[in-house]
C-alpha cells in the first residue's frame, strides 16, 4: 500500500506557541545578576525549567508523531496540557519556592494526560501488534513513574525544603536513552519529525530577532550600525547554517525511532536560548566582561557542536564528512582562541564571532555541493 506521508497539523503549530511564551519567560531569569553575572541558584533553576519544558514537548511531540490523527481526543489532550502548561509558566520565577505546589500538580496533571492520550491509544490499536502494545505500555509506564515522582516530591518539600522533582525529569531522559534500541522496531515518521523540530528551531530564532533589538537602539550612528548589523549577521548566519542542514543535508526519509534526533535537539534549543541571552548580555555595561564573553563562547560552542550531530541524520551522499568536520572543527578551535585573547574589546570580538559563523557557512555550502550527485 502506499504511504501517506503525515504532515504537521494547525493544532500542532498552536501547541508551540505556549512554550514561545515559556521560553521567553524562562529567559527572563537570565537577567537576575548576582556579582556582575547570572545568579548560580538562578541558572540552576532556569537551566531545570528549560529541560522540564523541552521534555513535555519532547513527549507530546513523540506521541503526535506515532499515533496521533487530528481527531478530539488529540484536541482536548494538547489543550488540556496548554491550559496546565500557563499554570507551570506562573512558577517560572526568581522565587519559585513559593509557586512550587503550582507548578508541579501542573507538570504531574500533564505527564497523566499524556499518559491518558496512550492508554486510549492501547485500547484502539490492533491486539495482534505485541509489540506496539509494548511499546505504548512502557510510554504509560515511564509517564506515570515521574508523575508519581512528581506529586510525592510536593509533601516531601514542604517537610524538608528540598526539591526532587527534577528527578522526574532526569528519569524520563535515562528512559529514552535505554529505550533507544528497543523502540527501534516501531519507527517514527521521521519527516514529520523534522518538520516539527525545525518550526520549533524557528520559533526560538524568534526569540532571538526579539532579543537583537537593544542592539538597534541610538539612532543611525556610526556605532549603532556597526553593532546592530554585527548581531544581525550573526542572528542570520546562525540561522542559514541550520537552515541548509535541515534543507539538503539531512535524510528526512530516514528508518529510524527519532529519540537521538529529539534528544539532540533539546540540548539545541537549549543552546540558542543561551545564544539569545549572551547577546543581550553583550549590551550590558553592568555585567562582567569575562564571565559574559566566556558565557558567550561556551554557548556557541555548544551550538555548532549539536549542529555537528544533527548532521548524523544526513543522507547517503553525505556520508563522507571527515574533512569538513576537521575544517569546522579547527575554526571551532581558532574562534575560541581568539575570543579569550580579545575579550575586552566588543568591537574585534564581535567582529571575529561574525567571520567565524560566516566562514563556517561557507564550508558547510562547500561540503553540500560536493557531495550533490550528478544529475543525469
Amino acid at each position: 500500500m502506499e504511504h501517506k506521508e503525515k504532515k504537521v497539523e494547525y493544532i500542532e503549530l498552536i501547541y508551540d506557541l505556549i512554550f514561545v511564551y515559556i521560553v521567553g519567560r524562562n529567559n527572563g531569569l537570565l537577567h537576575i545578576f548576582k556579582d556582575g553575572f547570572i545568579d548560580p541558584q538562578i541558572f540552576l533553576t532556569y537551566a531545570l525549567t528549560a529541560l522540564i519544558m523541552l521534555q513535555i514537548w519532547y513527549q507530546t511531540t513523540l506521541f503526535i508523531n506515532r499515533y496521533g490523527k487530528n481527531d478530539k481526543r488529540m484536541y482536548v489532550g494538547i489543550f488540556v496540557n496548554m491550559y496546565l502548561l500557563y499554570f507551570m509558566a506562573e512558577g517560572i520565577r526568581s522565587d519559585w519556592q513559593a509557586h512550587y505546589l503550582e507548578f508541579n500538580l501542573s507538570w504531574a496533571l500533564i505527564l497523566i494526560n499524556i499518559a491518558l492520550l496512550y492508554f486510549t491509544t492501547l485500547l484502539g490499536s490492533c491486539k495482534n501488534k505485541s509489540w506496539e502494545h509494548k511499546h505504548i505500555k512502557t510510554n504509560i509506564a515511564v509517564l506515570l513513574i515521574q508523575a508519581v515522582i512528581v506529586i510525592a516530591s510536593i509533601p516531601i518539600y514542604n517537610a524538608t525544603k528540598f526539591p526532587i522533582a527534577p528527578l522526574a525529569m532526569v528519569f524520563g531522559i535515562v528512559s529514552a536513552l535505554i529505550s533507544t534500541r528497543k523502540s527501534d522496531i516501531l519507527p517514527v515518521e521521521f519527516n514529520h519529525l523534522t518538520e516539527r523540530v525545525m518550526l520549533y528551531v524557528v520559533f526560538t530564532f524568534g526569540e532571538m530577532i526579539i532579543g537583537i533589538a537593544d542592539y538597534f537602539e541610538g539612532g543611525f550612528t556610526l556605532n549603532t550600525i556597526y553593532f546592530s548589523l554585527s548581531a544581525f549577521l550573526i542572528v542570520a548566519g546562525l540561522f542559514m547554517s541550520y537552515g541548509t542542514i535541515y534543507d539538503h543535508i539531512i535524510d528526512r526519509n530516514l528508518h529510524t525511532n527519532g529519540a537521538g534526533y529529539m534528544m539532540i535537539h533539546v540540548f539545541f534549543i537549549f543552546s540558542l536560548n543561551h545564544i539569545t541571552a549572551a547577546l543581550e548580555f553583550m549590551r550590558q555595561d553592568g555585567v562582567k566582561e569575562l564571565p559574559k564573553n566566556i558565557f558567550l563562547v561556551a554557548s556557541f560552542v555548544m551550538f555548532f557542536v549539536l549542529l555537528f550531530a544533527i548532521c548524523h541524520y544526513r543522507k547517503a551522499e553525505y556520508k563522507s564528512a571527515r574533512s569538513f568536520k576537521i575544517k569546522a572543527y579547527s575554526a571551532l578551535a581558532a574562534f575560541v582562541a581568539l575570543m579569550m585573547i580579545f575579550y575586552k574589546n566588543p568591537r574585534i570580538s564581535i567582529a571575529i564571532t561574525i567571520i567565524f559563523i560566516w566562514s563556517f557557512y561557507f564550508l558547510l555550502l562547500n561540503f553540500k555541493n560536493k557531495n550533490i550527485p550528478d544529475k543525469v
